[in-house]
């Protein structure tokens, strides 16, 4: 039997780490879009704080340990851009090279995960404008706040204002670690309260030790 899995992060990874336990025989193939899979999304905003310094860290697996260690075929920077479900194939392109070919399946998951929310507003293509989902994003936005903070003697990011729009966890998990790192942070959120997954009761503490 030969598996197939579109994305090789949480879900990706997880489903081809199972798919080996239950049929030590299979093949499995994985095909991961950027160039990292398995890591710890939600440390992402403590690296660009500083308070997890050692990056690799949050590198939970690489393609080369998935290998050595489940036997897994993991290809990074490798897009699915079609599917023939009659074949059984899917059609595979090399993003560095450009190369496409297709590879042959007999049981397919798609795990591709979802996108960071971009709202409909004007400007939002501008420089300095950023999304945090993925490693490549952690190190945009690491990479600008550690330039502004080269620029002051108390290596603090003081001279940065930042805007964050969203209030849940990893909203107020960045806040927090730019504040951290000295940079003027405001947060909006669209509902009227932060965290909105929480109960009204439950948020105000929290709203409260924001504030001050």
């Amino acid at each position: 039997m030969k598996l197939v899995v579109v994305g090789g992060v949480a879900a990706g990874a997880s489903v081809a780490a199972r798919a080996r336990r239950l049929d030590e025989f299979a093949e499995i193939v994985v095909f991961e879009k950027s160039h990292h899979v398995s890591f710890a999304n939600c440390g992402l905003p403590y690296h660009i704080g500083e308070v997890i310094t050692d990056r690799n860290r949050l590198l939970l697996q690489t393609p080369e340990s998935l290998r050595e260690s489940l036997d897994i075929d993991v290809r990074i920077a490798t897009e699915v851009v079609a599917i023939d479900r009659e074949n059984k194939t899917v059609t595979v392109r090399e993003l560095d090279e450009g190369r496409e070919y297709t590879e042959s399946y007999d049981k397919l998951a798609l795990c591709m995960g979802a996108r960071a929310i971009r709202p409909p507003l004007p400007g939002l293509d501008l420089p300095g404008i950023h999304v945090l989902r993925r490693i490549s994003d952690m190190d945009a936005i690491k990479t600008i706040v550690d330039a502004a903070a080269s620029r002051t003697k108390s290596g603090k990011a003081s001279g940065l204002r930042a805007v964050v729009v969203g209030a849940g966890y990893i909203g107020l998990e960045m806040a927090e670690n730019l504040v951290h790192r000295g940079a003027k942070v405001d947060v909006v959120e669209m509902a009227d309260q932060i965290l909105p997954p929480l109960d009204r009761e439950m948020s105000i503490p929290v709203e409260h030790h924001l504030a001050s």
